[in-house]
């Protein structure tokens, strides 16, 4: 019998994959650090074993899925070249995998989980739909008519995949410890526009995707009237948010998205795109995109005494920004609490005044240690270098998360893509307490 043996099972990409196969029948267990990360309660939940790292895990007649993270002299790595063992990383494996569906690959800088989430959840009523999103989460249908999945522009990892279509949500400069500057992110995008095979559903109102070039039609969408699909007469309710679509000019129908924010009405467009560019009845997108509950750490709420607390992934200054005129308009007549942890001190240096410039916008501010990766665990800046370019924002550790109870009546938004959940788990915990 075959096992896939995951080296980083708990990573984002690599627990969802895992889970795929799992769901296909396929025997999976994996390794990784014994520290605890959202992502492994699904595994643990399926009964797929998690080992901690070492040689002795593998074994004869598995097939090996190395994550990005781990080099190839990892202990376990090493081990499996040694006996001959099949070795793919994680982006390889998957390049040949989807090649079993009509595969839809979602990338961009910004909204990629989000709107993988929302086309999955949108197509599995239309047709047998399997789909990895980047917030870990893994469906594996058998028979599966289409594959969507989360397409990540680090390192140029997407440069693995020829999918079926693409959809771009925007070109950003992010990642700048690999990538030199924006133009350098539009080049690695064009390359991966010439290996779509079918279409390429793009945001028109990007400046850069307004220059990416294909082989295969690319569809535009957004709010601007040059755009194909285009979002008119945009409405913020209690409900949420509803938007009229016209394509080409002539009215569509109109649609409601139980989220806020301009990104999230065009998150719901690059849907309503790919689905009608795939003859998918109306009545069934606009049902679906209604009942979207979200995906993991992007934008989840929970409401606790008097407070409404908020657990999202924004890492990049675009994202606070988006994060923060989404509780803004679900929540115009409260006070805004940002409490943002910076992801990665080349991140944090390279964005420095952006990320001032966004969290400005939040009624208060609160900032965390800058939280290391397992490629970069320190820097030559602290906390405070973004501290002194924001007036009247404090600094924050889990021995002071009382504070936060003198905002009563308030949105605390917890913002970041290291272990910010952390400091919500505790001050949940502590308001228990009292």
């Amino acid at each position: 019998m075959t096992i896939y043996h995951f080296v980083g099972i708990k990573g984002t990409g690599m627990s969802a994959l895992a889970l795929i196969l799992s769901n296909m029948g396929f025997h999976v267990q994996g390794s990784d650090v014994e520290k605890t990360f959202f992502t492994q309660k699904e595994l643990e939940a399926r009964g797929i074993t998690i080992l901690p790292f070492n040689s002795s895990n593998i074994q004869q007649g598995q097939i090996i899925i190395a994550g990005n993270a781990f080099s190839d002299d990892h202990e376990e790595i090493v081990e499996a070249k040694k006996l001959g063992l099949p070795v793919y990383r994680y982006h390889h494996f998957l390049g040949e995998f989807i090649k079993n569906f009509i595969s839809i690959a979602v990338m961009g800088a910004h909204g990629k989980t989000s709107t993988t989430g929302l086309l999955a959840h949108v197509l599995e009523d239309v047709k047998p739909t399997s789909f990895l999103i980047g917030d870990g989460t893994g469906k594996g249908v058998k028979d599966s008519d289409y594959f969507v999945f989360e397409a990540c522009e680090y390192r140029r990892h997407f440069l693995s995949y020829k999918p079926d279509y693409g959809i771009m949500t925007n070109i950003d400069f992010d990642h700048p410890d690999y990538f030199s500057d924006v133009n350098d992110v539009f080049n690695a995008f064009q390359e991966m526009a010439m290996q779509v095979n079918k279409g390429i559903i793009a945001c028109g109102d990007d400046d850069y995707l307004q220059g990416i070039q294909a082989q295969v039609p690319v569809v535009f969408y957004g709010f601007g009237d040059h755009n194909d699909f285009q979002a008119q007469n945009v409405v913020s309710a209690e409900n949420g948010t509803t938007f009229d679509v016209f394509v080409r000019n002539t009215f569509y129908a109109s649609f409601t998205i139980p989220s806020y924010g301009n990104h999230n009405v065009l998150n719901a467009l690059a849907v309503i795109a790919l689905c009608h560019y795939e003859d998918a009845p109306t009545e069934i997108i606009a049902e679906r995109l209604k009942s979207f509950a979200g995906v993991k750490r992007r934008f989840n709420e929970k409401e606790v005494g008097t407070q409404i607390l908020i657990d999202d992934y924004a890492h990049h200054p675009t994202e606070v920004n988006a994060s923060i005129d989404s509780a803004k308009k679900k929540y115009p007549n409260k006070e805004i609490v940002a409490i943002f942890q910076p992801h990665t001190y080349t991140r944090t240096k390279t964005f420095l005044n952006e990320f001032a410039d966004s969290l400005k916008k939040a009624d208060t501010v609160y900032l965390c240690d800058i939280f290391g990766s397992a490629r970069e665990n320190k820097g030559d800046l602290t906390i405070n270098d973004l501290k002194n370019k924001i007036p009247n924002s404090h600094l924050l550790s889990e021995q002071k998360l009382a504070v936060l109870n003198e905002y009563k009546d308030s949105v605390l938004l917890f913002m970041g893509a290291g272990d910010i959940d952390k400091y919500q788990k505790a001050y949940e915990e502590l308001l228990e307490t009292e």
